[in-house]
């Protein structure tokens, strides 16, 4: 049965707004005032990424008939709060906790990269939404400093990290589980997430504005 504790709702909505507050720092190259200017957009791209990234989890684990439930990590959330200020993102605030009988290679990897491939989506929405708000005057012009666009650029920047991150093949993360069960899955999400940080972090909006002149037509 699909169900929250209190306890995990608790842990939950902290570590939102730790990894929320966490990638502001990032972003904003730890000034406090620009983080805090940018930390409501911010928390769109974090909230969709880091929540619905725990979510898939809870939901692959619960489809195999294993209880499960998100729990926060003490030495994640603090991690999380430092790395920013040395110009990285460790983006580990907690994990969901799967509880059960014997569990195959297989299906533990299968319910480990359902979490990265949800960040992969997400990136991509907001890739794309992003590049739809390029073709449309009233969206692009909408809010202050086209805060629409802002949060799409954001939502792609930190989904990306959010798969890559947890791709990596350390045993408290996400990747070490899938690479177990199947090198070659691994690879080929990890390439994807990895290509999509790449671009994030080398076109600023030019890959935006591609891809609006393709919906638009080339016009």
């Amino acid at each position: 049965m699909f169900k929250f504790s209190f306890n995990e709702i608790a842990d939950i909505v902290l570590s939102f707004f730790v990894i929320s507050i966490a990638f502001s720092m990032l972003y904003s190259k730890a000034d406090v005032n620009h983080a805090i200017n940018i930390l409501p957009i911010v928390m769109v791209g974090a909230g969709f990424g880091f929540i619905f990234h725990e979510l898939a989890h809870k939901f692959a684990a619960l489809h195999y008939n294993y209880q499960a439930e998100f729990k926060k990590w003490i030495p994640g959330l603090i991690f999380s709060l430092i790395s920013p200020m040395i110009g990285f993102m460790f983006a580990a605030p907690g994990a969901v906790h799967i509880y059960g009988s014997y569990m195959s290679d297989k299906i533990n990897g299968i319910i480990s990269i359902v979490g990265p491939i949800t960040n992969i989506i997400l990136s991509l929405i907001f890739l794309i939404l992003g590049s739809y708000i390029l073709t449309n005057p009233v969206l692009f012009n909408l809010g202050e400093n086209q805060i629409l666009l802002q949060m799409c650029i954001l939502g792609f920047s930190i989904n990306a990290w959010l798969s890559l991150f947890n791709l990596i093949p350390i045993s408290v993360l996400d990747g070490a589980k899938v690479f177990r069960w199947d090198p070659i899955i691994w690879l080929i999400t990890a390439g994807i997430a990895g290509g999509l940080v790449y671009i994030s972090m080398t076109s600023g909006n030019t890959i935006f504005i591609f891809i609006a002149k393709l919906i638009s037509g080339g016009s």
